[in-house]
């Protein structure tokens, strides 16, 4: 009887992408037949190609020359290329090394490698550009899963470009870093810094080709912006007036008034620390609706809790509210509560992290039969957050958590350790606690410790949560519903309602300046006077400036008109407040005859932190972009390129 042996076939190192599954069963034995057999799908090594494609491959080898061996497409076990011939050792290695995906990089230096780059940067900017200014256009993107994006939003536009040639990809995503960075720290003004980063670099280039030193260059361009930023501020004006709210919420939604209304509505009730969420509607209107006090995500544990039939909810007045954050199951734990609220004549609010069995059964009996008007809800959150809930609502209550870790129990409860409030309302969802009982002292010194937290803290999942408990402490929330006739309108729109919230933050937080452009404009005569120690670095402060007339001149290229001809206009006089409305004219002829207006009186303004961050993100990519002097690209060839496991996450929607 011939003798048999088992091989585990194992990859070799160098072979890339494969997905090795394990296998924590054991492999039986298996009969010896007349062929290598392979274990998982029966075929054939000698004659068959393996279907299943799994590795590692447990295959039953007889002995005897193996000079035609393979198993399937699998690379060869490295313990049997002993016993293969010369000849077809080298078919063999041939195959494998067909597979290997060695990764080449191109290396450029110098102007071409600038200019390369520089020509995904402008068209990126050209396709943002069109976005800009009152009468900027729309910009639909198509997405690979769902249906096509209509935007007028600078970041979305950029974030969505991208390249087959690799030079002008880098400079594709040196514009998405830009936009992303002036989004993520004021929340408008992304447009604005891509035009801004486009003439910085064209201008740069050219004078680094042209041979300028180029760290002097850097020098006077850091100059530019320190002066320039420290001109804006100088003529920032604060504001507080609703009517101010809502100038600023309308020229960043595109002039349409009504989102500024409604957003100056909105941050009138709940206060500039609250809370306000853009949601898609339901409606072909957009919709306000405003929570007053304290709103937890949570609804009562049973609906029959509900105290009114019709809304289904519950609802009671100037309860008792104990807190607790354990889980309630024992039913005597309960029964002195709820003697101490029929003796008080009050209703009982519990808030626990959940009521079981015998405990909710009581609840619900002595509710129905004995006329108690009590109710019991999950307390909101998980974790460490869930306690920080709970604190808040104590302290918002002027009640005490009962925990055993303060060595308090349910049977040692009195009526000095429960909140208060004068209403309460429950629904099968959330609960809102109006009015609380607590100390005003207290609460205070609460809110100032979660702007400290805000202040502080570096994780955004963190800092928006403790913006939201803060909300909650001083003033509400208030949900801002995007109605619209199609999807595609509701999220073209929801994106401006967004990008309005986000410059009437920043407008309050640091003040506003004239808006149209005209703000950089004429900070570009506060550059005049600038002493610099070379020409080099006079060189670089003349690329701000002409970098700074880029805004306007491209909002009122968009709207038809000549740019060159209102810029120039524009600096021959003194007024700071002096612009062109973009928005009131209706061909290129009335550029010469009028439509020139104090811009704040007008209305038409922007945030100072906007402007600001907008100026000094896109002066940051500039200088190093600037200073390259070599790139290292990964070659453009796709061959050979592995299709891609990790799908594109933009098209998802993230």
């Amino acid at each position: 009887m011939n003798c048999a042996y088992y091989v585990l076939f194992r990859v070799p190192c160098f072979v890339p992408s494969l997905i090795v599954p394990c296998f924590k069963a054991r492999v039986p034995k298996i009969l010896v037949p007349a062929r290598p057999t392979c274990v998982l799908c029966r075929a054939s090594c000698l004659t068959e190609t393996c279907s299943c494609r799994a590795v590692p491959v447990l295959c039953h080898v007889p002995p005897g020359p193996l000079a035609t061996f393979s198993c399937g497409t699998q690379p060869p076990c490295r313990h049997l290329l002993l016993a293969i011939s010369p000849a077809a050792k080298k078919g063999v290695y041939g195959r494998v090394l067909c597979n290997r995906n060695y990764v080449a990089k191109d290396i450029n230096f110098g102007v071409g490698a600038r200019a390369a780059m520089l020509q995904g940067v402008s068209e990126v900017a050209e396709a943002v550009k069109v976005t800009m200014g009152p009468k900027g256009r729309n910009v639909i993107i198509e997405k690979s899963i769902g249906n096509p994006k209509v935007t007028k939003d600078g970041v979305t536009v950029a974030r969505s470009i991208e390249f087959r040639d690799k030079a002008k990809d880098v400079g594709a995503n040196l514009v998405k870093q830009v936009a992303g960075a002036t989004n993520k720290a004021a929340g408008d003004g992304t447009t604005c810094a891509t035009v801004l980063t486009q003439a910085i670099l064209t201008e740069g280039c050219k004078s680094v080709a042209a041979g300028v030193n180029v760290m002097d260059l850097r020098s006077g361009i850091k100059m530019a912006i320190d002066a320039v930023i420290s001109d804006l501020k100088s003529r920032a004006q604060m504001i507080s007036t609703p009517e101010e709210i809502t100038q600023v919420a309308s020229i960043s939604a595109n002039g349409e008034r009504e989102i500024g209304e409604l957003l100056a509505r909105a941050m009138e009730k709940v206060g500039k620390e609250g809370v306000i969420t853009v949601v898609d509607g339901n409606t072909m209107v957009n919709e306000l609706e405003v929570v007053g006090g304290m709103k937890l995500a949570r609804g009562y544990i049973s609906p029959y809790f509900v105290t009114d039939p019709k809304t289904q909810k519950c609802e009671l007045e100037n309860p008792l509210i104990l807190i607790y954050d354990k889980k309630i199951s024992d039913m005597n734990s309960l029964v002195g509560l709820l003697e101490l609220a029929v003796e008080k004549n009050r209703a009982l609010l519990i808030v626990a992290e959940d009521v079981e069995r015998d405990a909710l059964a009581m609840l619900i009996l002595n509710k129905h039969h004995a006329g108690v008007k009590v109710c019991a809800i999950k307390a909101p959150g998980f974790g460490d957050n869930r306690r920080a809930n709970l604190d808040d609502l104590a302290i918002l209550t002027g009640g005490e958590i009962i925990s055993e870790d303060r060595g308090l129990t349910l049977d040692k409860v009195k009526e000095e350790m429960l909140g208060t409030a004068k209403k309460v309302t429950v629904s099968v969802d959330d609960t809102i606690v109006l009015h609380g009982g607590g100390d005003k002292k207290l609460i205070e010194e609460r809110c100032e410790e979660l702007r400290t937290a805000t202040g502080k803290s570096a994780a955004t999942f963190d800092r928006e949560k403790a913006q939201e408990r803060l909300s909650k402490l001083t003033g509400g929330v208030a949900v801002f519903k995007v109605g619209g006739a199609s999807e595609v309108e509701v999220g073209e729109r929801k994106d401006r309602v967004t990008d309005a919230l986000n410059a009437t933050r920043a407008a309050v937080e640091e003040g506003i300046v004239p808006g149209g452009g005209v703000a950089l404009l004429y900070a570009t005569k506060a550059l005049e006077n600038l002493k610099t120690e070379n020409e080099d670095q006079r060189r670089g402060i003349h690329i701000i400036q002409n970098a700074l007339k880029a805004p306007t001149l491209t909002i009122a290229s968009n709207a038809g008109f000549d740019g060159s001809t209102i810029i120039g206009k524009l600096l021959e006089q003194d007024d700071v407040n002096f612009g062109f409305d973009a928005a009131k004219g209706v061909c290129a002829a009335f550029a010469k005859t009028g439509e020139y207006v104090d811009m704040v009186k007008a209305g038409i303004i922007d945030p100072l932190k906007v402007v600001r961050t907008a100026l000094a993100d896109a002066a940051s990519v500039s200088l190093l972009f600037t200073t390259t002097e070599a790139t290292v690209l990964v070659n453009s060839d796709d061959k050979n390129k592995p299709p891609s496991r990790v799908p594109n996450m933009d098209s998802l929607g993230y």
